[in-house]
């Protein structure tokens, strides 16, 4: 005596894929929606003017500014590098928290110390919220 099963595919296999597929896009946007909201450089605010410095050969410049949040935050400063002989937009490389000033010092063509932290410009950055 032999007996046969027959089962029918209804497809369980793709259910499986998009329950799981879901929720991994929803973790992704809220995680992009976390990191744009409170750590995106873009988004910082523009501050005060305070100071700038020239690269020695004239590439780029460095404008530092003084952000003030009112009673409820210290003091920041961002600093700003801009790209003097290439056609790009300006890119933050520069956000710390309870700073007052900024001292600016070029140590060669793509090294600048900023408050200390001493930068390979035009890829390195520095957020104190990373440390």
């Amino acid at each position: 005596m032999v007996i046969i099963i027959v089962t029918a595919n209804t497809g369980g296999n793709k259910l499986k894929k998009k329950i799981v597929f879901i929720p991994l896009i929803i973790i992704l946007v809220v995680a992009y929606g976390v990191y744009w909201a409170f750590f995106d450089m873009n988004r910082l605010p523009k501050g005060d003017y305070q100071t700038r410095a020239d690269s020695p050969d004239g590439t780029y410049t460095v404008k530092a500014y003084v952000s003030n949040g009112g009673a409820t935050t210290d003091y920041a400063v961002r600093g700003e590098l801009i790209f003097n002989k290439e056609n790009r937009r300006a890119k933050n490389i520069y956000w710390n928290y309870h700073e007052e000033y900024a001292q600016i010092e070029w140590k060669d063509e793509d090294t600048v110390v900023i408050n200390g932290h001493e930068l390979t410009v035009p890829q390195d950055t520095y957020d104190f919220r990373r440390d």
